[in-house]
């Protein structure tokens, strides 16, 4: 299997600057994509098959926004998607099933990717969406705005069928940053349920996912503009606006202090003349990406430049580590191409014919009361349900979404509680380890006797 990596970056500052992609190993130029202009996080790879770009709104331009997509065998085949409105950073799900992209206006919007269809889309936030990323097992969707609040959303709620209400699927909502979120990141070691947020305020923090708790806050003495783990999740790399990346030891197992450092020092790599735009991790090591248009690999152990890329057609906004072996065209392999459709500008209405409830010529206003004032019991209302189907009301369709959205309900909370059980066990298992190797060993053998 090859292994050869290969970074794709773009700009924010003109579309026809597009994107390049350069080869990890030797810095050779291997592709050049030539129109996109993609806003911070607005650039993503899909099943390392695809690139996903969201883009820039021209300035006094009173049109929607777009989303391009390029097979990276067949990078000429652009497929666009018109939207609605402006459109910022992008998220997908790990098998690239399903699409999240945030608003200028602090809207969300979620497609099924292999039909283009519009699944969901509401109000999230206040003012404009920073940044997003869903966990590492997919469960949850993390949206940053500019006001600096942070909200946790359900995947199960938000693609539960007969839910409109997107509000009920929020699991958690935070307001501890004073500025911007910067940048969002999942722990998948450890513990799962725990996230780091970065903010122009200059501060790091880490939250538990269910609760929205926060844990612990890191201080530095400049705004962090991006942050990402290495690939062990052992390392906090902290891009600042001067340029200056912090690394910090980070532990997601340690509840109290997930960013102990042993041994007290603050290490930081200078190679950037201005703000740090995007990071990256990936086998080759640390990468950085500046406003002053170079890129940097990074030496993780030794903490030097590896090489230097210049980008001379302007500053950076995003940078994508894909695998080399991706960009070679797949003419005989199209049964293993994923498809990626053209995205929906607006939802689609359900079509009910589709379902066990059919839309027919409803009864009077009496028997529709009479049938719902004998629900007193989940079996009582299925037997309503049934009921009112061979009955032909439209009563029969608002009480089935009804109980969907209670079950819907259940299964948030019921995964809310296994998350926080086993976050439970987990500290307790870490505190008995701990007692245990203090415990003396006179101690230890009586209580084995």
């Amino acid at each position: 299997m090859d292994c050869k990596e290969a970074l794709a970056v773009c700009s924010d500052k003109n579309i026809s600057i597009g994107i390049t992609i350069w080869d990890l190993e030797n810095g050779d130029r291997l592709l050049h994509i030539p129109t996109c202009s993609s806003p911070p996080h607005g650039l993503i790879s899909l099943r390392n098959q695809y690139l996903v770009a969201s883009q820039v709104q021209r300035t006094g331009s009173v049109s929607g926004g777009v989303i391009f997509s390029w097979p990276l065998s067949k990078h000429q085949a652009t497929l666009r998607s018109y939207l609605l409105e402006s459109t910022g950073p992008l998220s997908c799900t790990r098998d690239g099933t399903y699409l999240a992209c945030g608003a200028t206006s602090g809207n969300i919007y979620v497609w099924e990717v292999t039909s283009g269809r519009l699944l969901k889309n509401w109000s999230a936030h206040h003012t404009s969406i920073c940044c997003m990323v869903l966990s590492s097992d997919d469960s949850f969707l993390i949206s940053g705005s500019a006001d600096g609040s942070i909200a946790v959303w359900s995947m199960i709620g938000l693609l539960a069928e007969g839910n409109c209400d997107c509000l009920t699927s929020i699991v958690s909502m935070s307001k501890d940053h004073t500025g911007a979120i910067t940048g969002l990141l999942p722990a998948s070691t450890n513990s799962s349920s725990n996230f780091i947020s970065s903010s122009v305020d200059g501060t790091c923090k880490v939250w538990n996912m269910l609760s929205g708790n926060l844990i612990k806050t890191k201080a530095f003495p400049l705004p962090i503009t991006a942050i990402v783990l290495d690939l062990l999740e052992e390392i906090l790399f902290c891009g600042s606006e001067n340029g200056a990346i912090f690394l910090n030891k980070f532990d997601a197992g340690l509840l109290n202090d997930p960013f102990s450092n042993p041994c007290g020092e603050q290490i930081v790599l200078n190679g950037h003349q201005k703000s740090i735009t995007a990071l990256t991790s990936c086998k080759a090591g640390l990468v950085s990406a500046s406003d002053d248009c170079t890129v940097c690999l990074w030496d993780t152990v030794n903490y030097t430049i590896i090489r230097r890329f210049n980008h001379f057609k302007g500053p950076i906004s995003n940078l994508v580590a894909i695998s080399k072996s991706s960009l070679i065209p797949k003419n005989n392999q199209r049964t293993s191409q994923f498809r990626v459709c053209v995205l929906d500008k607006n939802s689609q209405p359900t079509n009910f014919a589709k379902e066990t409830v059919k839309l027919l010529p409803s009864s009077t206003a009496q028997e529709e009361a009479d049938a719902m004032l004998g629900c007193r019991s989940t079996n009582l209302l299925e037997k309503h349900i049934l009921d009112l189907e061979r009955g032909r009301t439209l009563d029969a369709l608002q009480m089935k979404i009804e109980t969907n959205r209670e079950n819907q309900m259940w299964a948030i909370k019921m995964t809310k509680h296994t998350m926080e059980m086993n976050q439970c066990l987990q500290s307790a298992y870490l505190d008995l380890l701990h007692d245990r190797l203090l415990q003396p060993h006179d101690s230890r053998l009586k209580m084995e006797k």
